[in-house]
Parts: C-alpha cells; sequence; structure tokens
C-alpha cells in the first residue's frame, strides 16, 4: 500500500505566502510540530501549506478525525522518530557507493521502527482505516537481523559481522601487547639519566617512549616528536621498530575487512532502496498525523465541514491557537456568514480583540486547508479559498517611499485587481491613516467591490460613516466585540449584526484627560455620530437585558431538569420498594397457603387414624380415647380449613394484603369487626364477645376486592395527618431556616417515616452556613442505630449542604 493516494500542491501565489505570514501560520504550525515524536515528522508538519483540493483536505480532515477518536476511547496510534535518511538513501541509489556505520545504524533504526508501526496500524485497521492505509511494505526481516548482527548501537563495526574481522581484531590486540610489552620493557631498561617517568604512548600512529634530550644513553630509533618544552623525545627504538610494522599490518588488514564488511551491507540493502524509503515514509507519515491527532485532541478540535468556495463561513467555539497555547482563559467566537452574507464589517473600540478575531478566522481555514484540525467544534463548515490577503498593520516602507496609507492602497489595488468568489481577504482598519471622510468612501467603494465579486471579506474598522454600510448594501453585515460600558474593559464576545461603538471620549475620561477638554469635543461630535453612537448604546443595553434574561431562563430550566431527575429517581425508588412489597406479600401468601394444606393433610391424617383404632376398640376406655383424639382431629382440620380459606380469600384480595382495624372478618365460626391489629394477631369484636385470632384464620366477610382496599387505604392515608401535618414518608427534607431543636425533631421525624415505609435513602438539606446545623444533624443521623452509614452529597448535587443517609 501507498502511504497516502496522493500529494496536493500548495497554493502557490505569493500573496497567498505574504498573508499567511501575516496571520503568524507558521508560529501555528510550530505548535503543532511539538507534538511529532520526532524530528523527521516534525518537519513534515512545518511544511504544511494550503492547498484548494478539496478531495485531498477531506481525506486528511477524515485521517486525523480517527486519530482523535482513538486518543479519545483511551487508544492511541504508535508515532516513531526516525533519523534524517535523505542522504544515506540518495546514495544508496548509486552503484560502487559504500554507506558507513552511522549511515546503516540510522536505516537499521527506520526499519525496526517501521515494522512497530505497520504492526500497530495492522491493529487499528478496523476503529481507523484511512490512518491504516498509511501502511507500506516492509523489506524482508533478513536484512534487519543482518544489521542487527553487524552494526552496534554506535554505528560500529561488530566483531560478529564476519569471521575474517573477528580474526583480524584478534591479531591486532595479540600484535599491540606484543609491542606494548616490548616497549615496557625497553623503558624500564633505561638509566636514571634517559628516563623521564613517563609511559609509552602514541605519535603519529606509532607507539614510542620518552626519553631525555640530552641523555648519551638513549637507545637508539626513529624520533618521532618532542615535548613543547623540547627536552623530552619520542622515540620508537630500533629493536620494536619490526613489531609496530607488524602492529600497523593487522590493523591494515582489520580496516579492509571492515570496508569489505561495510560494502557487502551496502550491497544487501540496495535491492530494497524503494521498500526502505518507502517504509522511512510511512513511519514519518504516521508521525505528522499523530502530531496533528495529539494537537486537535489537546485544543478540543472537532474535524470541520469544507466545500469548494463560494461557501457558508461559519466557526462555531473558535478560539486563537497562540491564544490557547499561552495558557490563558480564552473566549471563544462564533461567526457565521452565509453564501449570501460576504463582507463582515466588525468595529467597536481598541484592545477588544478584532484583529485576534479576523486571523483566527483566517488561521480556522488556512489549517483546514494544510490538513490539521483547527481549535474549533463541532458545525464548523468552511470554504475553501484558493488565493488569501491581508492588509493588517503598518505597511509604510522608507526604502519605497511609501507612507501607511500608500502602502495600504498599493494592497488594495492588488487585492481589487485579483479578488474573486475563491478569495479570502483581511483588510485591518480599512480607510485609516487619511481624511477620514475620504478614507471612509474608499473603505466602502472597496467593501462594495469585493462584496459584489463575492470574496469573502473580513474587516475592522473605527469609521462611523462604514457602520452604515450593511444598511443598504446587500451581503454586508456588521459585528462588534462587547464592551463593558461600566468598567470600560473588552468581553471580548463577538456578537454578529451590531456595529460596536467606540468608546473614545469614556476611555479618555476614565484615562483622566480635563473636563473641560472633553466638554470641548463632545460638542464637536457631528450630530450624526451622536445619534448613532446613542442609538447603538441602546441596542448594546437591550443586547445585554437579553443575555441576562436568556441566562436566567437556562438557569431555570436547568434547575427544573435537576428537579424532574430528582423526582423521577424518587418515582422508581418507590416503585421498587411497592414491586418488593408486593413480591414479599405474594410469596408470604403462597406459603402460608402450602402451609395450611399441610395443616389439613397431617389433620385429616390424624383423624384417620383415630377412626381405625375406634374400630379396633376392645373396651370403653379405648373407645373413650379414641372418640377424644377424632374430636380433637377434626377440630384441628376445621383450623386447617379455616387457614386455607383466609389465605384463599388474601390472594383472591389482590396479592395479600394485610387485615386492617375496621374489616368484617370470620374468624373460628364467629363473624366480627377487627378491633386492632398487633404481632400478626387480630383483636375481633363478635356480638358481646372479645377475642383474640391468629391473623391467618380470618377471612375478611363482604369482598372488598383491590379496589375496596386501596379506598381504604386512602381513608387510612389521609386520616393519619394530625394538626395538618403529614406523616407520609418522604425522600427529602429542607432544614434551612430552622432553629437547631427545631431541626433535630424534623430530622427524627423524618428518619421514622422513612423507616416505616422501608425507604433505601433520606436526604438532608442542611445548607452549609456556619454549619451549626449540619453538625446538630450528623449527630442525630450517627447516633441512630437504624442508620448504616451518611456522607454528604457530590458536589454537583449540594456537596457539604446536602447528607445523604443509608438505612440497613
Amino acid at each position: 500500500m501507498a502511504p497516502a493516494a496522493y500529494a496536493a500542491e500548495p497554493l502557490p501565489e505569493a500573496w497567498t505566502a505574504e498573508a499567511l505570514e501575516t496571520i503568524e501560520f507558521q508560529a501555528v504550525l510550530d505548535l503543532v510540530a511539538g507534538y511529532a515524536a520526532g524530528p523527521e515528522g516534525a518537519a513534515r508538519v512545518r511544511a504544511r501549506r494550503p492547498t484548494d483540493d478539496v478531495r485531498w483536505i477531506r481525506d486528511e480532515l477524515a485521517r486525523v478525525g480517527e486519530v482523535i477518536a482513538l486518543f479519545r476511547r483511551g487508544d492511541a496510534l504508535l508515532a516513531e522518530a526516525v533519523p534524517d535518511l535523505a542522504r544515506p538513501l540518495a546514495r544508496l541509489r548509486l552503484e560502487g557507493s559504500i554507506l558507513e556505520g552511522p549511515e546503516l545504524l540510522g536505516i537499521r533504526q527506520a526499519l525496526a521502527a517501521a515494522r512497530r508501526v505497520e504492526l500497530d496500524l495492522r491493529r487499528v485497521a478496523e476503529l481507523a482505516p484511512r490512518a491504516a492505509a498509511l501502511r507500506a511494505p516492509l523489506p524482508e526481516k533478513t536484512l534487519e537481523r543482518r544489521l542487527e548482527q553487524a552494526i552496534d548501537d554506535e554505528g560500529g563495526v561488530m566483531d560478529t559481522a564476519s569471521p575474517a574481522l573477528a580474526a583480524a581484531r584478534r591479531e591486532v590486540q595479540a600484535a599491540r601487547q606484543r609491542l606494548l610489552k616490548r616497549l615496557e620493557g625497553i623503558l624500564r631498561g633505561l638509566d636514571a639519566s634517559a628516563a623521564t617517568g613517563g609511559t609509552v604512548t602514541v605519535r603519529g600512529d606509532r607507539y614510542v617512549i620518552p626519553v631525555r634530550r640530552d641523555s648519551r644513553s638513549r637507545p637508539a630509533g626513529i624520533i618521532h616528536d618532542e615535548s613543547a618544552s623540547q627536552g623530552t623525545l619520542f622515540v620508537e627504538p630500533s629493536e620494536a621498530v619490526e613489531l609496530g610494522n607488524a602492529l600497523r599490518e593487522a590493523e591494515v588488514a582489520e580496516e579492509r575487512e571492515t570496508l569489505r564488511v561495510l560494502r557487502e551491507l551496502t550491497e544487501l540493502l540496495r535491492p530494497a532502496h524503494a521498500e526502505i524509503r518507502a517504509a522511512v515514509e510511512m513511519v514519518v507519515a504516521v508521525d505528522d498525523l499523530v502530531a496533528r491527532g495529539r494537537y486537535a485532541a489537546a485544543v478540543d478540535g472537532e474535524v470541520p465541514g469544507v466545500a469548494a468556495a463560494p461557501a457558508p463561513f461559519v466557526v462555531v467555539t473558535g478560539r486563537h491557537p497562540l491564544l490557547l497555547a499561552q495558557g490563558e482563559p480564552v473566549v471563544p467566537f462564533d461567526l457565521t456568514l452565509t453564501e449570501g452574507e460576504r463582507t463582515l464589517l466588525v468595529s467597536g473600540p481598541n484592545t477588544g480583540g478584532k484583529t485576534v478575531l479576523l486571523k483566527a478566522s483566517a488561521l480556522a481555514a488556512a489549517l483546514a486547508q494544510s490538513g490539521v484540525v483547527p481549535p474549533v467544534a463541532a458545525g464548523t463548515r468552511l470554504p475553501v479559498f484558493r488565493r488569501w490577503f491581508a492588509d493588517i498593520g503598518d505597511r509604510q516602507s522608507i526604502a519605497a517611499s511609501l507612507s501607511t496609507f500608500s502602502a495600504h492602497v498599493a494592497m488594495l489595488r492588488r487585492i481589487l485587481d485579483a479578488a474573486d468568489d475563491a478569495t479570502l481577504v483581511l483588510l485591518d482598519e480599512v480607510g485609516s491613516g487619511t481624511d477620514p471622510a475620504e478614507g471612509a468612501a474608499l473603505a466602502a467603494a472597496t467593501l462594495v467591490t469585493l462584496t459584489r465579486r463575492h470574496a469573502v471579506t473580513l474587516a475592522t474598522t473605527h469609521l462611523g460613516a462604514l457602520k452604515d454600510l450593511a444598511s443598504h448594501e446587500r451581503g454586508v453585515v456588521n459585528g462588534s466585540l462587547q464592551f463593558d460600558a461600566a468598567t470600560l474593559t473588552p468581553t471580548y464576545r463577538f456578537v454578529k449584526g451590531v456595529p460596536g461603538r467606540s468608546y473614545g471620549l469614556a476611555i479618555a475620561r476614565r484615562l483622566g484627560v480635563p473636563a473641560d477638554v472633553l466638554a470641548e469635543a463632545e460638542a464637536r461630535v457631528p450630530d450624526a455620530e451622536k445619534s448613532l453612537d446613542a442609538l447603538l448604546a441602546r441596542v448594546e443595553e437591550r443586547q445585554q437585558a437579553l443575555e441576562r434574561e436568556t441566562a436566567a431562563a437556562a438557569e431555570r430550566t436547568l434547575e427544573l431538569e435537576g428537579l424532574q431527575a430528582r423526582l423521577a429517581l424518587q418515582q422508581e425508588a418507590q416503585a421498587a420498594r411497592e414491586a418488593e412489597l408486593a413480591r414479599r406479600e405474594k410469596a408470604a401468601e403462597r406459603e402460608a397457603r402450602a402451609q395450611a394444606k399441610q395443616y389439613l393433610m397431617d389433620a385429616r391424617r390424624e383423624v384417620e387414624q383415630a377412626l381405625g383404632l375406634a374400630r379396633q376398640a376392645a373396651d370403653d376406655a379405648a373407645a373413650k380415647a379414641a372418640r377424644r383424639r377424632i374430636e380433637e382431629g377434626v377440630q384441628a382440620e376445621s383450623a386447617a380449613i379455616s387457614r386455607l380459606d383466609a389465605a384463599a380469600a388474601r390472594e383472591q384480595q389482590g396479592g395479600g394484603g394485610a387485615i386492617e382495624p375496621g374489616q368484617r372478618v370470620k374468624a373460628r365460626g364467629l363473624t366480627g369487626t377487627v378491633l386492632e391489629v398487633r404481632d400478626g394477631k387480630l383483636v375481633v369484636m363478635a356480638g358481646s364477645m372479645r377475642l383474640t385470632v391468629d391473623a391467618k384464620e380470618a377471612v375478611v366477610v363482604g369482598g372488598g376486592g383491590v379496589a375496596k382496599r386501596k379506598e381504604e387505604r386512602a381513608r387510612a392515608e389521609s386520616a393519619s395527618a394530625v394538626d395538618g401535618v403529614s406523616h407520609e414518608a418522604v425522600f427529602e427534607i429542607d432544614l434551612r431556616g430552622m432553629t437547631g431543636d427545631e431541626a433535630e425533631a424534623a430530622t427524627l421525624a423524618a428518619l421514622d417515616g422513612a423507616t416505616l415505609a422501608e425507604q433505601p435513602f433520606l436526604r438532608i438539606i442542611h445548607g452549609k452556613g456556619t454549619g451549626a446545623l449540619r453538625e446538630r444533624v450528623r449527630h442525630v443521623v450517627a447516633n441512630d442505630r437504624r442508620v448504616a452509614k451518611y456522607e454528604f452529597a457530590p458536589a454537583n448535587q449540594g456537596g457539604v449542604g446536602v447528607t445523604v443517609v443509608e438505612f440497613r
């Protein structure tokens, strides 16, 4: 597979390059390059330039989007660093050339990195198919093994490169040892007049010994050097010359074998030159891709949509990349120019961020057209421009005898000569530098011309005459950056459709300009300007009021959603509790019915046994005993039938609800009214007789069913309200505003209610305040044995102002 389907050509025009320099495009690429793993990947990022190839742009942005998705799901794509191999690979193509050890080491490292990257691309093929398309065929693994066997991590040729090289190096070592041993022996044999106290050293690639120049007993030999003081000579003794020659011969043999190994390795790599180049290109391309993905993830960037110009220009949550890099909070902006809106005229005071807005918008488009995801949110849609012009800052040139205004006019002429519907034009302080009336007229004519040519123009101005242009020229829209009139400080929030006020006199007043000077200045402001400024002030006030109302509505909506979520949680908990109670009731009724059946079978068995004894009775005593057992068995059977009927009746009444005071029941053959229910027993008044029976033996008389039981329960619950205070259990209580004693009593009552209702938890709102109420509440719940644990609520649910209690 090829690393990329094709490469796009950058926009060639010189004015585009100048515009990119003006908006500091290269500085942003440097930021992105900082996320690369190696210098080659970083250089690839820095070399990116905008193109108008829409297909290439979409492919590149989609590929980066896959890497962003991997990062955000906790995965990653491996990026590796490789050395610069341009020169070694170029030499590898030349027949007869021999690569040095460090160059072979670089190729070895690149091949190892390529194999790891290719394996990781294969791993993410399903999640990131476009990124996986960067995979390239790799040379055979035997090349890497051979290089690993021959070249060490410093770029040297190892003894394992060949047996002959290992033998040659052993011979060099042996010859050196023989020579050193002989020279040390000669040095020790020198008399005191010749010895200098030095050791064997090297001069001119020959081993020598130091001796005194003035000594008559110095050994004969070849003088290779002398000391700086000229008092010591470095001599190769005659008797060691042959050993020195033998060492040199061994070294030459080693060098010859090393060169042969390097030639062999180079010849081994030469047929795989194309595959090696493709592997290196894959590693660099992946490093470039991962750097762009890391940057986009770091700035919360989302892949924008792109379309050939003319097309809508929509930036959602845009931020200037260089401001983000400073680590300071950045106010995002939303900018929308529909296809019918071609010119945005931004006005307002200085230091309000107008120029930053222009540059950030242009950078979003330039980065996207370079395959880099800019710091924008989802929903961003950008036109693909073919030409870029930027007239920002002072263009004064002394060498060319151009004033500031002349330089701006010269730039406007170039823009008007080339601008079309695929052009982006940035004009900062358009019409400035000359008489305001003439400057405004020239600026208005320029903007109208660019608008009618359908070029996208982003311009800033202080000229009041231009603020009215949008009202009578189709395709021109106003915009401003908000300014706090009370503090005279910028908010950097962009507002479309409303021109901005200059605040020049207000800022002068704040900076201490004398009042009489300001009064004179205000008197000289034309009436039209005053009227426009007053109108803009009213619009700003109305806009701010609308924003406050919108924020309050959003806050109320959020609060309502929280209440709805809490209510839903309570309803779910209540439904779960009722389902659990119903399940327990059904289980108890099934158990009671099964037990009643068992009682009936046991009673019948007892009666049958007693009848058998009666038939076999031989005397009166035995017959009386049998009759007594029969009576006891019949009574037991009757009681068992009564229990079985009671269980059946309760099951028929809707799943086994408990009998309540006031109901009519039948038990032990008597019918009466239930006076009291306690510990599974019923106190029943039947006529003038008061008796206590097991609740399992009683049968409700007169039907009732589910509907009747609900009605009776509702009456009982309504009757449980005493003095206007309901004892129905709740999941949350609010103690704010209560005294300590009132809060303690309310907490105990809520704990009782929650325990009786078998609630799983209770939220107690006591607020933060001084903490006295909180401590009182926590003292109560800490000493209540029904409480399993208690803790503060999460930060987004009240934090230390709410205590959540869980029951045993």
